[in-house]
């Protein structure tokens, strides 16, 4: 780490170390245009701060944090389609899926806008194809990146499934994931989709082998006329997709450029678009595109996804919070904890800088949460009341876009919800004293701290537009978190190993008679396993 950069760091520190001191509370009643002055829009995002222990004296800090570790170039140097995954030496455009068509970013020489939009246009054909075939559920297999982004959308954005046909997904290798989804479905009305990068993945390819063995049966075809007719790939290895079965005419593409927790907007969503179709899936990337905008335009003070993005390095390193609770007031976002977990903690989990030296400072927090207001009834008390401080993302909208009840049903039942998100946020940054003032009551049980930070982001309804916003705030404030603490967010050597000792542990489950490497645990777990 520069000296220039440490020094920041040291006076980020002495800024945490002064506000300790200083409540929440106190915050507000010395600042009476704190509301004003920490809630800042971007696109159709209200996103509130005000409830952060944080002031002006400690943003000034994380903005120079910043500027000291060059923020404003290395975002320039994504967006220009420069090699910054320096392990891989790839370019990092997932923002190049979004962009408009006539945009013109290079890679080698090739100019990636075109084929993202020719590729949106095959995809929008092959979604009415499947629909005039009579395809009624489309099968995403899948895991990772190819599975968590178009799932959470999908649930995301039920009502507005107007294709008619019916999206389920399916990741993991145990057998009850795939015969769970399966079961009530007809293989006559049935397509699957295999979704993997490399056309390997040890998951997915056993489960895309069962379900063709699955519709085959049901369709008295042989596996080689199944994939032929009702199998679609998404995919970087077209040559290995053909080899399985699948005709080229039913391949979409997939790009180096592209790392799998930022793939949503590329063909990993063509079953998100065979279920919501393709005027909605554009609107989702417009959404996204205003976001990036944003994220290129504003000025770092008033940049939404850089000030979320700091506020997780305060949190993180200068109050030593290990941890974040994302609680979307949406039943329909039950998913998006899940899919912030991989977009996150896959991206800065780190503990090696660019240059491959350890880090100094604390990387990815822990990553977790549940929609509200389930999440009330279950880990709230520890929120509230537990030793440790955890900071809370609150998400909700202005209006519900439930359907299938009454109309004053949805709108009295959304305010409910609503009013809890608002109370929730109140109660962890004001709290409530110790009661003295009741003979019965029971003290300090029924005492609450407060001064439990937590942002709140706000939007008026849930749309293909705004979950593309909220995905995109995601993925500018995880970035602007990889540069400040120096890493590469856009590697994941971390979940390699573990993939090569499996195929090391299945071969010695095969054959145990072979020599093997394993430790001794695990060959007497593999004794246990073929006992």
């Amino acid at each position: 780490m520069e000296e220039s950069v440490r020094r920041v760091w040291a006076a980020l520190d002495r800024e945490a170390a002064r506000l300790s001191g200083i409540t929440i509370a106190d915050l507000f009643a010395v600042d009476p245009d704190r509301v004003t002055a920490m809630v800042v829009d971007a696109g159709d995002l209200r996103v509130d701060f005000s409830r952060q222990r944080l002031d002006a004296g400690a943003l000034k800090v994380l903005l120079a944090l910043a500027e000291a570790t060059e923020l404003a170039d290395k975002r320039t140097a994504m967006f220009a389609g420069l090699p910054i995954n320096a392990t891989e030496q790839r370019a990092v455009l997932h923002t190049a899926l979004r962009a408009p068509a006539g945009t013109r970013i290079e890679v080698d020489g090739v100019d990636v806008v075109a084929d993202v939009h020719r590729t949106l246009d095959r995809m929008a054909r092959l979604v009415e194809e499947v629909r005039a075939s009579g395809i009624r559920t489309v099968v995403n297999i899948g895991i990772g990146g190819s599975n968590l982004g178009p799932a959470m959308a999908a649930l995301a954005l039920a009502p507005f499934a107007t294709t008619g046909i019916d999206a389920r997904f399916v990741s993991n290798v145990d057998p009850a994931d795939l015969a769970a989804c399966l079961a009530d479905l007809d293989p006559r009305t049935t397509a699957i989709v295999v979704s993997s990068k490399t056309f390997t993945t040890q998951e997915t390819m056993a489960n895309a082998r069962s379900a063709i063995n699955w519709l085959s049966a049901g369709l008295g075809l042989d596996p080689e006329a199944t994939a032929a007719a009702r199998v679609y790939a998404v995919s970087s290895n077209v040559a290995a997709a053909g080899a399985f079965g699948v005709p080229a005419e039913h391949v979409l593409p997939m790009w180096d450029w592209v790392g799998g927790r930022f793939s949503l907007a590329s063909a990993i969503g063509f079953s998100l678009m065979c279920s919501i179709g393709a005027d909605n899936f554009r609107e989702m990337l417009a959404g996204m595109h205003a976001i990036d905008r944003h994220f290129v335009e504003a000025p770092l003070e008033g940049n939404v996804p850089v000030l979320m993005g700091l506020v997780g390095i305060l949190n993180r390193n200068g109050y030593g919070y290990g941890s974040r609770a994302v609680i979307p007031y949406l039943q329909q976002l039950g998913r998006f904890p899940a899919y912030l977990q991989q977009l996150e903690m896959e991206s800065n989990g780190k503990r090696s800088d660019i240059e491959g030296n350890s880090v100094e400072r604390h990387t990815s927090p822990v990553v977790w949460g549940e929609p509200g207001t389930n999440g009330q009834h279950a880990f709230f008390q520890l929120l509230h009341q537990g030793t440790d401080i955890i900071p809370v993302d609150f998400i909700g909208a202005r209006r519900s876009t439930a359907v299938g009840l009454a109309d004053d049903d949805i709108a009295s039942q959304h305010q409910k919800l609503m009013s809890n998100l608002f109370a929730q946020a109140a109660a962890l940054a004001f709290g409530a004293p110790t009661a003295t003032d009741n003979p019965n009551a029971l003290g300090e049980h029924r005492a609450f701290p407060g001064n439990r930070p937590s942002t709140t982001i706000l939007f008026d309804a849930l749309t293909p537009s705004t979950l593309g916003q909220l995905i995109a705030l995601y993925e500018h404030a995880t970035f602007v978190q990889g540069v400040v603490w120096g890493i590469n967010s856009f590697d994941q050597w971390g979940v390699e190993l573990g993939k090569v000792l499996a195929n090391s542990v299945l071969a010695h489950i095969a054959d145990t008679a072979a020599p093997t490497t394993l430790d001794p645990a695990t060959l007497a777990a593999v004794s246990w396993l073929n006992a």
